[in-house]
């Protein structure tokens, strides 16, 4: 056999042992390889990851873009990679701040309890060092838009606005849940919850790994924190936020329903609800173009 010959078998074992590889990974451990993938996504946008020191560790950012600045805050148990269906397409007018979260992706801490306090002495901390004095827009998803209100109620003088997507500040009670499910059933239930029926269900494989992260990945630690989060709510409070809020709303969402937002319509001086039919709890995963839409009508200021 000829030596040329020898080495393009060899190349092609290499490959299908690459390719092999691969897949097994993705079947394993789907959500480590979605994670993966946003954060490469917003690299690719001209997105630079950033160290900053905090209060709560050492937290991660992705930062870059041209314009007014916008933050971008994930849900629990989630990761700054949430949001690369939609960031790329908004670098070329805004400046993107997008961090993970204290506990979550590569923020610190790494193990234990994440509290709100944490949560949100990291993002403030973020906030404050990338955004260089400059008023921003605060987007915040699920737990990112209860961090989202809680900085403008805190720093008014921060904050130019607050869209808050399927997350809010004031207490919600929801006990058919499966915030942590412990078996494939209640993963695919939680799932149901989360997303619109029309939606494609969710694989086996990956509702598996929805069970392995429940058990001790950063949701887990934050549920854990349960009995403290009440003091860090803001019913009755919601009047003294004097800045503009859009809550925009996946309407199938059924862990925080259309409901919750409309009770914090009713206290907000200075808001106004816009629903996406057909879309879940993580509108900008799940229909990021009417989501993306949405949003530069609210970055806009466009009624």
């Amino acid at each position: 056999m000829r030596t040329g010959t020898i080495v393009a078998l060899a190349i092609v074992g290499i490959i299908l042992t690459v390719a092999v590889g691969a897949a097994l990974w993705v079947w394993l451990r789907p959500l480590s390889v979605y994670e993966w993938m946003g954060r490469r996504t917003l690299r690719s946008a001209g997105l630079n990851r950033v160290d900053v020191e905090t209060p709560a560790g050492r937290q991660v950012a992705f930062y870059g873009g041209h314009g007014p600045v916008v933050v971008l805050l994930h849900g629990a148990g989630d990761q700054a990679g949430a949001w690369s269906r939609v960031a790329p397409r908004l670098t070329g007018s805004h400046t993107l701040i997008v961090p993970d979260l204290a506990g979550h992706g590569d923020s610190e801490p790494q193990a234990g309890p994440i509290d709100v306090p944490r949560i949100l002495d990291g993002a403030e901390a973020v906030i404050q060092r990338l955004a260089g004095g400059r008023r921003v827009t605060i987007v915040g998803n699920s737990l990112g838009g209860w961090v989202a209100m809680l900085v403008a109620y805190r720093h008014p003088d921060w904050v130019e606005r607050v869209l808050a997507v399927n997350g809010g500040a004031i207490t919600g009670r929801n006990e058919a849940a499966r915030a942590v499910p412990k078996t494939i059933a209640e993963a695919r239930k939680a799932m149901t919850q989360l997303r619109d029926p029309g939606s494609a269900p969710v694989p086996d494989f990956v509702l598996r790994d929805v069970v392995r992260h429940a058990t001790n990945g950063s949701l887990a630690r934050f549920v854990a924190s349960a009995n403290t989060m009440e003091k860090w709510t803001l019913d009755g409070k919601l009047g003294e936020i004097r800045l503009p809020i859009v809550l925009i709303w996946g309407a199938s969402d059924r862990v925080m329903p259309l409901d919750y937002a409309r009770r914090m319509l009713a206290e907000l001086p200075d808001a106004r609800l816009v629903t996406l039919e057909k879309c879940g709890h993580v509108p900008q995963q799940e229909c990021p173009d009417r989501f993306l839409a949405a949003l530069r009508q609210a970055l806009e200021g466009i009624q």
